[in-house]
C-alpha cells in the first residue's frame, strides 16, 4: 500500500496537501469513539513505541491516499459482549464521516479487521474476591 500523498489541491497562491499520517489519525481517532471498540490492534512497533512513553494515535490503522480517494484498514480490538457486525458497520460508518468532512477525500472503503476480544477485568478481581470468602 502506498501512503505517499501526491498534492491534493493547487490553489491561485499554492498546493494544499494532507500527509497521510492526519488521515490515519483521524480514522484513529473517529474509530475509538465508537461504542464497543476497547483498543486498536497495532503491529510490535507500535507497542514499543507505546512502552517508551509515546501515544501512537495512528495505531491499527492503515491508508492507501490518492489524489482524491483513500482507502482505509483499521484494526481492533473489541469489547467481549458486543456485537461484532453492528460496531464494524459504525466504524465504517464513523470512519468515513470523519475523514470525508475534514479532508475532502471520498473514502471508497473502510475495512475492519477484529484482532481480539477484551475482557473487563473488574469481572476477575470480583469472581477472585468471592474465592477467597469460599475458601475461609
Amino acid at each position: 500500500m502506498s501512503t505517499i500523498a501526491p498534492d491534493y489541491e493547487k490553489t491561485d497562491i499554492g498546493n494544499i496537501q494532507i500527509a497521510p499520517e492526519v488521515i490515519e489519525i483521524i480514522a484513529g481517532l473517529a474509530t475509538v469513539e465508537v461504542e464497543g471498540v476497547a483498543g486498536m490492534s497495532g503491529g510490535f512497533a507500535s507497542g514499543v513505541a507505546e512502552l517508551l512513553g509515546r501515544k501512537n494515535l495512528s495505531k491499527g490503522v492503515k491508508v492507501e491516499v490518492g489524489q482524491r480517494e483513500a482507502a482505509i484498514d483499521v484494526s481492533i480490538i473489541i469489547e467481549y459482549g458486543q456485537r461484532i457486525p453492528a460496531v464494524a458497520s459504525e466504524i465504517q460508518r464513523n470512519v468515513k464521516q470523519a475523514i470525508e468532512s475534514m479532508t475532502g477525500l471520498d473514502v471508497i472503503e473502510v475495512n475492519v479487521h477484529i484482532h481480539g476480544v477484551h475482557f473487563k477485568t473488574s469481572e476477575r478481581i470480583v469472581e477472585e474476591e468471592t474465592a477467597v470468602i469460599r475458601v475461609k
